[in-house]
């Protein structure tokens, strides 16, 4: 049982908060207009620290980077292997597992011991593995590592256990399967070839046993040399020297003939009677010139060669088209008989598989599908029908058909919200798939016990918005929609609009808010415009309102903390408080060209919608006096109240969607009103105003940085008030005010709900991806080490890529193009802040329209410099109090007490900032429908502020009996159907307030407030601080979300550091810190989210999505929520050659490789050319390796348990047969005793 109490002057804590000894607490220094009485407050907390586990569930999407591909026939299983160590094995919708090589090595081949559960993975690192798939997670049972030469190629014959492996060096090693060591028997390059060869063959193309005979190998080289190796007589029966590089080999299925497919873009037909030269030489895309030479084409990767019982035999190959048609797309080519059919595909083709109905490669093979595996995508084509249609991909392949920027996740959704999206969904299905069932069939997966729905929501470069169906740890499409159709073409000739306000995906997502009760759907996007979208079951013409909204901060924003320093708790302000006033556009001026005007035109006719998510209303952020807007970095939604909120570093903004009018408009100074905790000096605002390029700013004053690096890291204790301020320093405010910085552009946003993202800077490039930074304090200096580069230096004009009124924002970068890696950071070295993080990461530039200059870090200078920055975490100057504007990072609407004199809850709007301050805003909504839509919504800041360390991340807030409260919505219905005018339709508001669920109407409520830093519990109204935790020192927290978990509720973190924690609540009392992550980029960074029932999601590579859970009751029935990858299934049998074809085949007798192959035969390899490394020992690995023998287990005791029985019966017969035996003796005694004196003649 936790307990705390609430003394009268409200500041009791549960722990000391900073060295000074002064209140943690930023707001309830001075004395509440009505004090509370003394009370015990008792809140039970049921979470413990073994309700905690980090496990990945299961991974989404298309494998990034593939490289390999293999297919059980039996099993119906596929394997796909990727460039970074991964593998995908994928049977029916359900069935999906990722493994990973820990080396994180290259997949070069993938061969599966076809219908035994088993893979062998060949690596870059010349590594060969054993994967058992016999369990729900795969594990390796064996490795074996090549030390002196590289492996290049794999074959594992049908049912045989040995493996034959070739290398660069152009011999050929077997390695047995069951015990993963190398054989003695090896076929060395110079014993293959001919020994007056000159020259070395190259490395082993290709290996295959003859069809006809198992004990014939063929053995492809990359010069062209070809080989048949006799196994048997260890020598070899045929050379072939070919003029043209091999790239594969295929067999006819009768052994006789082979095809090769050649650089040069022709296939080449050979035959085993007379190998001297080819009987067929074909160029299928190559077309014979005037000359009478061949035209040259690219060469053909690979082909197969598939015959079939009832039609001409198929060939399938990829490449070989002509190199004077350039721009054509990779194609795949289909030659059946004499028709020659070229499929063109959207990626390069990285391999390719024809799936057969038999696995036995001396019988006809009957191909019924081609599966063609893509840079990004994957592709099946249906060779049953003549128009060879593609099979309908069951697998969510295409979340990266447009760059991911952001994903929301939400646990438990209302039931009826999946069928009606996917209802809506199917309408707009593409058509033409082929109607058999998907070839890849394999493994058995049930829906778990445990399920309750799921939803994904992915915003995109393009402006699109997909739903997925996240139900039972699977991933199904639901619904798309489109967000740049709301919005005008731009124009070729439209300079002034299209031209240069956005050039490159101007819709792209930034971040997004669902509220799935009422269906009301927010998107940012990146151009600063929000559009709100409405569900409807019917079509509707309409026209789309659009609001204006200018955001402009005239003010220099936090020069230095107030002298109330000792002090820092406000009480409500007495003074005038800011009124909403609607925006006035300014007169055009010489500076002000570009003024009054959006970045993307709303289309202003009347539009058809289709069922689905319709757009009602567009805001846009507007251009002034020439500059941009900045983009907008916080959003919240609130269907009860009807109210909009949007925040950038700029100010805040506050519509009414029910009446499309703007209520608030203010800039972020003007909120605090006579409470503002800091002393701001004005400033011109034409005076030096500079706009960065979607970065953080930069000091162009280079002695103040000099000064502000010689100090001593302990030089100064830390700021009892707010964060680290100048003051500790001495530093005179005339050094600080000698510099002038850009304004921020909050990069790393958030928002509130599961919407919230981390927003990334738009000007990256894809060099940059590789770079890493290091990351400390949040609250540190605002750039990294480095001088700033002079202007007029010698790469000043070749940097300046934008002109004059260009905007901050170019090509939305997504989050899966982020590459770069942040380490973990230490603490004396390092980048202080994410800000001056990603001022490293990507390259700040500054423009300044009265000096038209651009000063710009270059990356060595910042490289060179990282080493030598060195700086404690509590230094006295932090960047957050340098920043020029703050920045509204977080936004939530509320029932809460906007004053501590407030006895009734009141509809509120939370307001956190980048410079930790916290401020509440109630508003007065009528609460009657018809007076909802006509009279005013009031709002009027009341200077209530609450201080954190670090930017603000999320708010919370909980009852008096720690149970979470939610935000007040409305049920959601159509307003496409006309109203019955007898039962005229009201809105129906669910308001979850705090005195809902409490006797008495004053008890008040907790507020749960988490910053980059700390996290603090507040109870409203006194504004008194009850719990404070600093979650991390040496990092800072990029997500935070409260979250439900195992019936109760906690605060769950995601640090820079790659940490995972969770505090319980109130007391925020640690239960979990697991270093999930060794490294953290900027994708994950951006797209990682918490959601309810202890998940979390992120993009772990620009194609893929990792599913992960926190909750250990979901470890523990993570097992049964799996498919089965390995089911029980009979081989077919092989069919009857019968005699006269055995005969006139001439089949040799079976083929024993284990007589060949053994150590008795061939010796034992040296140990020198491979090491054997037994399989993983990790807990992971033994609770897998202990689920996949179950079944042995089990059948191991019931056989005891038989056996057990039968020594029972066996024990009783024995002791029945003793008792018989001596019943026996006792009656032959007495007899012989009787007869004993008789004679003979008295028988």
């Amino acid at each position: 049982m936790k307990k705390f109490r609430k003394v009268l002057d409200g500041l009791t804590t549960s722990s000391p908060v900073n060295p000074g000894g002064s209140p943690a607490c930023g707001s309830a220094a001075g004395t509440p207009s009505a004090a509370p009485t003394p009370r015990e407050i008792e809140i039970q907390e049921t979470l413990m620290s073994e309700h905690f586990q980090i496990c990945k569930t299961v991974r989404h999407g298309f494998p990034y980077q593939p490289t390999a591909l293999a297919f059980d026939p039996v099993q119906k299983i596929l394997a796909v292997g990727s460039r970074s160590g991964g593998v995908r094995l994928l049977g029916r919708p359900g069935v999906d597992c990722h493994c990973q090589h820990e080396s994180g090595a290259a997949v070069l081949q993938l061969q599966f011991l076809i219908n035994e559960g088993a893979l062998v993975t060949a690596c870059a690192d010349d590594t060969l593995h054993l994967w058992n798939l016999r369990q729900r997670r795969p594990a390796i049972l064996h490795s074996l590592k090549f030390n002196r030469e590289r492996i290049t190629f794999c074959h594992l014959p049908f049912q045989s256990k040995w493996l034959y492996v070739g290398t660069e060096r152009g011999n050929t090693h077997i390695v047995n399967i069951e015990s993963f060591v190398l054989s003695g028997y090896v076929i060395m390059w110079n014993k293959a070839i001919e020994l007056s060869t000159k020259t070395h063959p190259g490395p082993v193309v290709h290996l295959s046993d003859s069809p006809k005979d198992e004990g014939k190998l063929l053995i492809g080289f990359e010069s062209g040399t070809i080989v048949m190796w006799d196994l048997r007589a260890k020598r070899a029966d045929f050379r072939i020297y070919y003029d043209e590089a091999i790239h594969s080999v295929s067999w006819h299925h009768e052994g006789r003939q082979f095809m090769c497919s050649h650089s040069d873009g022709s296939l080449s037909m050979w035959n085993m009677r007379n190998t001297a030269k080819p009987f067929q030489v074909t160029f299928p895309h190559g077309k014979t010139q005037r000359d009478g030479r061949k035209e040259s084409c690219k060469p053909i990767l690979k082909v197969e060669y598939k015959t079939s019982r009832n039609s001409e035999a198929f060939v399938v190959f990829s490449g070989g088209l002509s190199y004077d048609k350039a721009g054509r797309r990779p194609t795949l080519t289909i030659m059946h008989g004499k028709a020659i059919t070229v499929l063109e595909m959207d990626y390069p083709i990285v391999d390719f598989l024809v799936l057969c109905d038999t696995p036995y490669l001396n019988e006809v093979q009957e191909p019924y599908a081609v599966v063609v595996l893509l840079e990004k995508d994957f592709v099946v084509v249906d060779l049953t029908q003549s128009n060879f249609p593609i099979f309908e991909n069951p697998y969510p392949m295409d979340i990266h058909e447009s760059p991911v920027t952001c994903t929301a996740y939400f646990a438990d959704c209302p039931p009826d919200i999946i069928p009606v999206l996917y209802s809506i969904g199917a309408k707009h299905k593409k058509t033409g798939y082929s109607h058999k069932e998907w070839p890849v069939s394999g493994g058995t997966w049930t829906v778990g016990s445990q399920t309750y729905p799921e939803i994904i929501v992915t915003g995109h470069a393009d402006g699109s918005i997909k739903f997925w169906d996240a139900t039972a740890i699977t991933l199904q499409m639901l619904y798309k929609l489109k967000t740049s159709k709301v919005f005008e073409k731009p124009k070729s000739g439209d300079v002034g609009r299209s031209g240069e306000l956005v050039e490159e995906d101007p819709y792209a997502v930034q971040m997004i808010s669902w509220c799935p009760q009422s269906r009301i759907f927010c998107v940012v996007g990146i151009s600063a415009h929000v559009i709100l979208y409405r569900f409807s079951k019917h079509d509707t013409n309409t026209t789309i309102t659009s609001l204006e909204v200018r955001l402009q901060c005239e003010m220099e924003d936090v020069i230095s903390p107030s002298d109330t320093e000792n002090t820092p708790c406000f009480s409500d302000p007495s003074g005038l408080s800011p009124q909403p006033q609607p925006p006035s556009p300014r007169s055009n001026t010489p500076d002000s060209a570009r003024d009054s005007i959006s970045c993307l035109k709303v289309k202003d006719r009347m539009i058809r919608m289709p069922p689905g998510y319709q757009a009602e209303l567009v805001v846009q952020l507007l251009w002034i006096d020439g500059e941009p807007p900045q983009q907008i970095t916080s959003l919240d939604l609130n269907s009860a109240y009807g109210l909009l909120a949007l925040g950038n570093c700029n100010g805040l903004a506050v519509v009414d969607y029910l009446q499309k009018t703007v209520l608030l408009c203010m800039n972020t100074l003007e909120l605090y009103g006579s409470a503002d905790p800091f002393q701001r000096l004005t400033r011109s605002p034409r005076k030096n105003r500079q706009s960065t390029s979607g970065l953080t700013e930069l000091s162009d004053n280079q002695v103040s940085l000099d000064l502000e690096r010689s100090k001593s890291p302990t030089s100064a204790p830390y700021s009892p008030s707010l964060h680290n301020d100048p003051r500790g320093t001495g530093e005179p405010v005339s050094n600080l005010r000698s510099c002038h910085y850009s304004p921020v552009f909050y990069l790393l946003d958030n928002v509130k709900g599961p919407g919230r993202k981390l927003s990334l800077p738009t000007d990256l490039k894809t060099d940059l991806d590789h770079v890493n930074g290091h990351c400390t304090s949040p609250t540190s200096q605002p750039c990294p080490s480095g001088r700033a580069r002079v202007p007029g230096g010698p790469e000043g004009p070749r940097l300046a890529r934008r002109g004059p009124g260009r905007p901050p924002f170019r090509k939305a970068q997504s989050a899966a193009c982020m590459e770069v890696s942040l380490p973990v950071s230490s603490l004396t070295e390092g980048y202080p802040s994410r800000r001056a993080m990603l001022q490293q990461l990507h390259g700040v530039s500054m423009y300044s329209h009265d000096e038209h200059h651009i000063t710009t870090y270059s990356w060595s200078e910042r490289e060179s410099r990282e080493n030598s920055f060195s700086r404690s975490r509590s230094s006295s100057v932090s960047s957050i109090d340098r920043e020029t504007k703050e920045a509204v990072t977080t936004l939530q609407f509320m029932e809460s007490y906007g004053r501590k004199s407030d006895t009734l809850p009141t509809p509120c709007l939370w307001v956190g900032t980048s410079l930790g301050l916290v401020l509440i805003i109630p508003m007065s909504i009528p609460t009657d429908e018809q007076e909802r839509q006509e009279d005013p919504v009031t709002v009027a800041p009341t200077g209530t502020v609450l201080m954190l360390k670090g930017s603000i991340l999320r708010f919370g807030f909980l009852d008096c009996g720690g149970a979470l409260i939610h935000s007040p919505y409305e049920v959601w219905r159509d307003q496409q159907v006309p109203d019955d005018p007898d039962r005229p339709r009201k809105r129906k508001l669910v308001n979850f307030s705090p005195s809902s669920s409490q006797e008495a109407s004053g008890d008040g409520h907790l507020a749960i407030v988490c910053s980059e830093r700390q996290a603090k519990v507040f109870l409203m109204p006194s504004q008194a601080c009850l719990y404070v935790h600093n979650i991390t020192e040496s990092s800072f927290v990029l997500r935070a979300d409260v979250v439900s978990v195992c019936n109760s509720v906690c605060l769950a973190c995601f640090c820079a550091n790659g940490h995972i924690m969770t505090l319980s609540l109130p007391s925020l009392r640690p239960l979990l810190d697991v270093a999930y992550l060794p490294l953290t980029d900027m994708r994950i960074a951006r797209t990682f989210c918490f959601t309810n029932g202890g998940q979390a999601l992120y993009l772990c590579s620009p194609t893929e999505i990792q599913r992960i859970t926190y909750s250990q009751e979901m470890c523990d029935n993570l097992q049964e929520m799996l498919g089965e990858l390995f089911t029980p299934i009979e081989t077919p049998e092989a069919q009857n050659r019968g005699f006269l074809k055995g005969f006139f085949s001439g089949n040799a007798q079976n083929f024993d490789r284990e007589e060949l192959f053994g150590e008795a035969a061939a010796g034992k390899a040296s140990r020198s050319l491979a090491q054997h490394i037994p399989g993983q020992g990790g807990m992971e690995g033994m609770k897998a390796a202990a689920g996949g023998v179950v079944g042995e287990l089990a059948r191991a005791r019931i056989a005891l348990d038989e056996r057990g029985q039968r020594l029972g019966e066996l024990e009783e017969r024995t002791a029945l047969m003793m008792t018989s035996a001596e019943t026996f003796s006792k009656h032959a005694h007495e007899l012989m005793l009787k007869c004993k004196d008789k004679k003979w003649y008295q028988f």
